[in-house]
């Protein structure tokens, strides 16, 4: 056989594969997005999830198990989207695009990005839940476990004080200890109706510690065997409700 030739072929083979691996990596590249998009829409839908109504069955509609479409009908529907600054500011689609994130929307706001950016020029996503039952505000928040990143969405009335539901998530944290922040329901649900601020009206977030007890306001158990899990929670939600602190103070001024 020539070996120009053998050459020839290799060469047009190895291009047409080439060519073919970057189609697909360019297709599957937008189904990705996507996805991801739909599953942040399902984790932030999750701190409401009390909130969603029922399904044709009459069960409680859960995040987790609604179909694609149905998830991004309710987002659309009964969600605004408000990016803001860390001064409490509104930020409109071209700021939010000058940030890096070209959809310019809120939900387009990468967390774990903005955690690394000083935190001056960080910027914030927020959503308004619009209900039957009134409307509540879901703040994205993201910290440190044990073994790497943990992230949650906190949504609270619109006292802007009680929680009415939580969603957490990880990256690395060990199954059955710390990864029980997102496996074991009853941690997130704990959550429910607890304050974030004292009677004197100062922010001290939600503590998670050993034997909290149901009664405290302010507090919720630890997780057994996850203590710096659990330190790491409520650490993030101090700190990250906190970035929140100037637009409640924004809108309790306009009450």
């Amino acid at each position: 056989m020539n070996t120009a030739y053998v050459v020839r072929f290799v060469v047009i083979m190895t291009a047409l594969v080439a060519l073919s691996l970057a189609l697909l990596s360019q297709t599957w590249a937008e189904k990705i997005k996507e996805n991801e998009a739909i599953f942040n829409k399902r984790s932030i839908l999750s701190a409401v999830k009390e909130y969603l109504g029922n399904d044709a069955d009459g069960n409680p509609k859960d995040p987790k198990k609604l179909p694609d479409d149905e998830i991004i009908k309710i987002f659309d529907e009964q969600v605004e989207q408000i990016a803001l600054d860390m001064a409490g500011n509104r930020l409109g689609p071209e700021q939010v695009q000058a940030s890096g994130y070209p959809g310019g929307k809120a939900e387009n706001i990468d967390m774990a990005k903005e955690k690394k950016k000083d935190e001056a020029v960080r910027i914030l996503p927020l959503y308004i839940f619009n209900s039957n039952e009134g409307k509540f505000y879901i703040v994205s928040i993201r910290g440190k476990g044990l073994w790497d990143e943990i992230w949650g969405n906190i949504a609270l009335k619109s006292d802007l004080n009680t929680i009415v539901g939580a969603s957490f998530d990880h990256k690395g944290e060990t199954p059955g200890l710390g990864a029980e922040i997102k496996d074991n329901p009853k941690f997130p649900a704990s959550f429910i109706g607890k304050e974030i601020y004292n009677t004197d009206g100062r922010l001290i977030s939600v503590a998670v510690k050993k034997n909290a007890g149901k009664k405290n306001p302010h507090a919720v158990d630890a997780i057994s065997g996850a203590t710096v899990t659990s330190v790491g929670v409520e650490e993030m939600m101090e700190r990250g409700i906190k970035y929140y602190e100037p637009f409640f103070n924004s809108l309790k001024g306009t009450k």
